[in-house]
């Protein structure tokens, strides 16, 4: 089991750890259910160390890009980044991703812990049929990953790193000019949790220092360390999927409602003749959301039906208590048919332990914060 850079830090304060995609990483300090709060009312700051972070770079660099993800990557400049994935042939999720633009010849790519290894082996095996101008990069274990998210994070992330952090826009970065003898930072105003928030790309050696800064900044304002815990229930809240539960080599984008990520006008890439077919054919399943209306928590792995279409019905990938809303929450992957994923409102249930639990069909996200000035 790996550790990351921080792991003393988290002992410090108090974690509960856990298994995670290789990583022992922290769940919870004071417990998720705080922690969710603090995240929505203040600030919480989460290690995510485990990450993958893969540089791509040379004249071929954009090309070879555009080829792989179905997002247009043509279209970012300097200093912003994009939400992508890599599909298989047949369009489903390999991995989601973020792409940053550092340089029209230059690409930092964000992966999943649990899928990095695949996916640098996709990246290099790609590469290796181009002609010549492409380099790929694993920079993972040369840089630690601090997510600081909250309506107050603007404010904390500014006084430690500077004020052009509060200034920037949505899915934009800066990067800072350390001193002599420091690595520069990345900062991006990105996150997994619904909220606004920060990405802190940072050395390793700089790492324990900014975590310990950003607490001291930060405590007057309420912010706390969070762990993967309540990361689960924010991205759940706000609708984000999660790899290898949610989306898999099972689901398209047009599935999952990602289809905003599909630019069918840049040309070709991995995946789009069996997305175009989906198009035209319609998706036999859809991912959907659900509120769980009497008593109990639908879990990974219940199963879902629809109540006036009993032949709608499938697995639930991701469900738990949401505390911003007060209630349940969840969602499933249906198979439909040719009749089509249910509408708003519609009657459903769950089994959970033998016991049927009434739910309703609602539209995604479950929660979504104001966007004002960001």
């Amino acid at each position: 089991m790996q550790r990351t850079v921080l792991y003393g830090r988290h002992v410090e304060s108090g974690a509960r750890f856990g298994p995670f995609a290789g990583y022992e990483m922290p769940i919870q300090y004071e417990g998720v259910l705080a922690e969710h709060r603090a995240v929505r009312e203040r600030a919480g700051m989460f290690d995510v160390s485990h990450m993958g972070e893969i540089r791509v770079r040379g004249p071929r660099a954009l090309p070879f890009l555009q080829r792989l993800t179905p997002n247009d990557v043509a279209a970012l400049v300097p200093f912003r980044a994009h939400y992508s994935a890599l599909l298989t042939e047949r369009g489903t999720f390999i991995d989601d991703l973020l792409v940053y633009c550092l340089d029209p010849e230059d690409y930092l790519l964000v992966v999943n812990a649990a899928s990095k290894e695949r996916d640098l082996e996709l990246l290099r095996r790609a590469a290796a049929a181009e002609a010549d101008g492409l380099r790929i990069d694993d920079q993972s274990d040369e840089t630690a990953l601090i997510a600081v998210q909250g309506p107050r994070a603007a404010g904390i992330v500014a006084d430690v790193v500077g004020a052009a952090a509060a200034e920037l826009r949505y899915y934009s970065f800066l990067r800072d000019h350390p001193a002599e003898d420091q690595d520069q930072l990345l900062v991006s105003r990105t996150g997994y949790t619904g909220e606004d928030g920060f990405e802190i790309y940072t050395p390793p050696e700089r790492a324990e220092d900014l975590w310990a800064e950003f607490l001291e900044r930060g405590r007057d304002v309420g912010l706390v360390p969070a762990g993967l815990g309540a990361r689960d229930t924010l991205r759940l809240e706000a609708g984000m999927m999660l790899c290898g539960q949610d989306i898999d080599e099972e689901t398209t984008p047009l599935e999952a409602g990602l289809s905003w990520i599909v630019k069918w006008k840049k040309g070709d890439f991995v995946g789009r003749d069996a997305l175009a077919r989906q198009r035209e054919t319609g998706c036999r399943h859809r991912l959907v959301g659900f509120e769980v209306e009497g008593r109990g928590i639908a879990r990974h792995g219940h199963r879902l039906t629809v109540r006036d279409a009993p032949d709608c019905s499938g697995p639930v990938t991701s469900g738990a208590f949401a505390p911003t809303l007060g209630r349940a929450v969840g969602i499933a992957r249906l198979d439909c048919g040719d009749g089509g994923p249910p509408a708003p409102g519609g009657a459903a249930s769950v089994t959970v332990r033998g016991r049927e639990i009434d739910c309703r069909i609602v539209k995604l996200p479950f929660y979504r914060r104001p966007r004002e000035g960001v």
